[in-house]
């Protein structure tokens, strides 16, 4: 080796030293010099072996969801791509590497609760990626800086940006999908999907509404109206029968306008369903806002009637003032929720009516509340949804001049002690019942299980009535729930046509769904192969990556 490599030389002028050196002088010079490496120090060369160790999918992720049914189903899907991914999805956010939370919008607590947690995860040096309707409406938000966010129509992209979070990047995915200009309802509803519940399958039949309210946050990151073709909801439905689910829910911002945007309607979709849900099994149907139920409600009450269907409706009312219905922009009046409600309870028997109320929203006065508690006193809901109103940025509400504080908390409360003062059914103790059983109680001593009107009845804890039709005796009522005796000899019926899916398990990873796959990349164009060949030839360099990282381990130890 020419002794000039072994020499530290400072500035190429020492080597000729009193002479002018010509062009090519220089260029053998400099052919002859090699730099001395400046030295790292411990931290930088720790820091520089950890990024080249990182090899995604390797990881643990711990997948937390706020908010509504539309949002449980969002992180049921981006689960579901994770663990297909060969990421590791756990419950126990403590052992988690990654932290992926699925945000709600509609109150100030939930919105806290999230950020809360975003700075806890932070605290304990976990990587972080937020999705769902708080980081889509406000992304500048100065908690989310530097953060990886999943845009709500983005969600069949969550690896790839895993994938560049745990390796120290920041991706944002936000944009709105189309196609041929037209906006789409949002992914694809055949991904891999890992469900909370392997006997409820929530499945989304349109995105954002048609509504403006003036205080919904919602629209913001949802959007316009986009509802998914009946045909790819019917196959989503039949798949998901395929694997073992018992029970549907189907959901979106206002299942009622379901279909407006595409030239047909929620009764049409409901019949389609019905045909490929087997008998025993049923079908939830999720929020519907008066001014699009009230089109169809002779259609509605005969599929709210029907055996396979819970006659269950949750028709948010919100105010029974129609003077706060008009600044709320809700485009009914007080007469038309009432008529839905009236028509139904006639038409279906003992039909179930959820709904919510806002609390002190702004401009209402003691009058406008005054009707809003008459018409509980009337109806009685078994099933009522009370919110304090909180003024959500960017929202015209926001702007209006407020109810004091201490004022709605006050409404808040009268109308949460009406609620509690009536049990609606204590009338049932004595009569038989036929219930689904698909849960467990939260104190876990009990099964739940919910009848026709998709009231909750709990049953013993007997694992052969877990996702089974049986026959119980209503024994005791409390406010939100019946005890059922189980029926000696009663008929115990499996509306499944398949085992379902063990805890944890994926969805949509059939072996005809892989073979359709194979030399392609995953549906929704994350650009992960999702193919045997392609897990085998990923296993593959991530067994070389170990062992590079392996060999840089003993050559900076030596």
């Amino acid at each position: 080796m020419p002794a000039a490599c072994d020499s530290h030389v400072d500035d190429i002028e020492d080597m000729v030293s009193g002479l002018e050196p010509t062009p090519h002088d220089r260029l053998s010079a400099r052919r002859g010099i090699v730099p001395r490496p400046r030295k790292k120090n411990q931290k930088e060369e720790a820091e520089e072996l950890k990024v080249d160790s990182v090899i995604p999918g390797t990881q643990k992720i711990w997948v937390k969801t706020w908010g509504c049914s539309h949002n449980n189903s969002d992180g049921e899907y981006m689960a579901g791509q994770l663990a297909a991914g060969g990421y590791t999805v756990t419950e126990d956010p403590a052992h988690a590497d990654v932290w992926l939370l699925n945000s709600c919008t509609v109150k100030n607590p939930a919105e806290d609760h999230f950020r809360n947690t975003i700075k806890k995860a932070q605290e304990q040096d976990k990587k972080v990626v937020v999705a769902g309707c708080v980081p889509q409406a406000q992304p500048r938000m100065d908690y989310l800086k530097g953060l990886s966010i999943i845009g709500v129509q983005q969600i069949d992209r969550v690896v790839e940006v895993v994938d560049e979070t745990v390796k120290g990047h920041s991706v944002r995915l936000l944009g709105q999908k189309k196609d041929n200009g037209k906006r789409l309802g949002g992914a694809r509803l055949d991904l891999p999907k890992i469900r909370k519940n392997p006997l409820i399958e929530i499945i989304s039949i349109n995105t954002g509404c048609l509504n403006a309210c003036t205080y919904c946050k919602t629209k913001h990151a949802r959007g316009n109206l986009a509802s998914y073709p009946v045909e790819q909801l019917v196959d989503r439905t039949r798949q998901s029968f395929l694997e073992g689910v018992c029970e549907i829910w189907l959901t979106s911002e206002d299942t009622g306008a379901y279909g407006k945007d595409i030239g047909t309607d929620l009764p049409s979709l409901l019949w389609r369903m019905l045909e490929v849900i087997p008998e025993g099994a049923r079908l939830r149907l999720g929020m519907t806002n008066p001014p699009y139920i009230l089109e169809h409600l002779e259609e509605m009450a005969k599929i709210l009637s029907h055996p396979r269907v819970y006659a269950f409706l949750h028709v948010p009312v919100q105010s029974a003032s129609d003077s706060v219905l008009m600044d709320m922009k809700r485009e009914y009046c007080i007469a038309d929720f009432r008529r839905v409600v009236d028509f139904l309870a006639e038409r279906v028997p003992g039909i179930t009516i959820a709904t919510d109320i806002i609390c002190g929203f702004p401009g209402e006065t003691d009058a406008d509340f005054r009707e809003t508690l008459a018409l509980v006193e009337e109806y009685r809901f078994p099933s009522l949804f009370i919110n304090q109103f909180y003024p959500r940025p960017g929202t015209p509400a926001a702007r209006m001049e407020q109810v004091p504080a201490h004022v709605k908390k006050q409404r808040t409360k009268e109308l949460s002690q009406l609620f509690q003062s009536y049990n609606p059914y204590n009338h049932k103790v004595g009569e038989r019942h036929r219930v689904l059983v698909t849960e467990e109680s939260f104190d876990t001593h009990y099964y739940v299980g919910h009848n026709k009107f998709y009231e909750q009845v709990l049953v013993p804890k007997i694992p052969e009535f877990k996702g089974k039709m049986i026959e119980v005796d209503i024994y005791e009522t409390g406010k939100h729930f019946m005890k059922g005796q189980p029926v000696e000899a009663g008929e115990v019926f499996t509306p499944s046509i398949a085992l379902p899916l063990k805890k944890g398990e994926v969805s949509g990873l059939t072996q005809e769904w892989v073979t359709s796959c194979q030399n392609s990349t995953m549906p929704g164009g994350s650009g992960h192969s999702w193919t045997l060949s392609g897990i085998m030839l990923k296993l593959l360099s991530v067994g070389v990556a170990l062992m590079a990282v392996a060999l840089a381990v003993t050559m900076k130890l030596w």
